[in-house]
């Protein structure tokens, strides 16, 4: 994401800090204005699994900057250096909380997450992924045990490869 200098939206936080509602309205924002460059990446479940998470979110923030339309000479990322990357960059832990661009960027993520879990809740309705998102909460872990993984979940989802998982199949 690149926001134009003297970018000033009071709203722009640590998107963990805001309400869904919050997050929307930021994402809406953003997204509609002409003088802010930015681009989302997704990376699928299999993909997940077979390069652990961290290093697939690394992969989302390459993506993402490459589908730029124009790329930055500089990135500021929220966490550790990413290697390889395709602008010189600057990691700054807990990012999201100091920087308004790395909040930013971290807001149209957390919205495109969230909305790509309530489509996936309407073809897997059992499992509550529109409440959860997807994260290890109680709920999650309990519809795991009554229904099992469904094919969209990682393998390497924790309680899916722990294995222990009571549930009837």
């Amino acid at each position: 994401m690149i926001l134009p200098n003297g970018f000033r939206y009071a709203l722009v936080d640590d998107s963990k800090k805001l309400t869904p509602e919050q997050r929307e309205e930021i994402y809406a924002a953003l997204t509609a204005r002409r003088d802010v460059c930015w681009a989302v990446a997704v990376v699928e479940h299999e993909e997940i699994d077979r390069v652990n998470i961290l290093r697939a979110s690394h992969e989302a923030m390459r993506r993402a900057v490459q589908a730029l339309a124009m790329l930055p000479e500089h990135a500021l990322i929220d966490g550790l250096p990413v290697r390889p990357f395709p602008v010189p960059h600057t990691a700054i832990v807990k990012g999201d909380g100091i920087c308004k661009s790395i909040a930013a960027a971290s807001i149209l993520a957390k919205v495109t997450r969230d909305r790509i879990m309530i489509r996936l809740d309407v073809e897997y309705p059992s499992y509550g992924f529109a409440r959860h998102k997807g994260y290890a909460t109680e709920l999650h872990i309990e519809r795991l045990k009554i229904h099992g993984p469904c094919p969209i979940h990682r393998k390497s989802f924790l309680p899916v490869a722990q294995g222990l998982l009571d549930f009837a199949s």
